[in-house]
């Protein structure tokens, strides 16, 4: 399988303040990885860094093969790098259609796609961002992400807040949308045994640094130690 991703011993963070220590990480053709930690050890930097976010201190990030270190976070994302990000951050008074529209990039996810993947969208594509629901944004995120049609999908917290039925239908619409695709997924999420559930592999990070890196399998049958990993004592950011 090609690489998708590749990060090689990274230390980054935000101006001077290094959160993400000496991490690697690699990411294959239609694979998807959990981060797993307690708040504020890392995660969302993670993203935030993969994306071009945040101040890349040392180390190396590769895109598909290319070191992507010193590219603008938006050449990143039109190159492939898409994210749901955990405050979903849609537009209020634009339409779930146009939403979707204006992020709109050639490839196999279009507009009949994306209301496939989740028909409450197409009820809804006159309805103004600000007239949904929290599963309904989180929905409307997910599939305007999608719509860029990105070879690396960043997924953060997207079941947080969610009512259970909610995450239902988004754990459905998650599993739906991997059948063939080569698309890689990295899942932030706080239900650990939830992303163990979805991902192929694992790592946990405990203030900025991997704790614990392997098949998801390994620690959804092993509580104890998953229970010990995610209690690792991490101050939040």
């Amino acid at each position: 399988m090609a690489e998708l991703l590749k990060i090689d011993n990274l230390f980054a963070g935000y101006g001077e303040t290094v959160v993400i220590e000496g991490l690697s990480l690699s990411l294959a053709d239609g694979e998807a990885i959990s981060v797993l930690g307690r708040n504020g050890v890392g995660k969302s930097t993670l993203l935030n860094t993969v994306l071009g976010l945040t101040t890349q201190h040392s180390g190396s990030l590769h895109y598909l093969g290319k070191d992507i270190g010193k590219v603008p976070s938006h050449e990143r994302a039109v190159a492939g790098l898409g994210l749901v990000p955990q405050e979903r951050e849609i537009f209020p008074s634009l339409t779930v259609h146009e939403n979707l529209r204006v992020a709109q990039q050639p490839g196999e996810w279009d507009l009949d796609r994306i209301y496939e993947l989740f028909p409450r969208l197409a009820e809804r594509r006159r309805n103004m961002g600000n007239q949904l629901s929290g599963g309904e944004q989180q929905m409307l995120a997910i599939g305007r992400a999608l719509i860029g049609n990105p070879r690396v999908l960043l997924l953060d917290e997207p079941f947080e807040g969610l009512a259970p039925i909610i995450v239902d239908a988004l754990v459905d619409a998650f599993q739906k949308l991997r059948q063939g695709s080569r698309m890689g997924i990295v899942l932030v999420e706080q239900h650990a045994e939830l992303a163990l559930e979805l991902t192929e592999r694992a790592i946990v990070l405990d203030r900025g640094k991997a704790r614990w890196e392997g098949e998801s399998k390994v620690l959804l049958n092993d509580p104890d130690q998953l229970a010990q990993l995610i209690g690792l004592g991490a101050e939040d950011e």
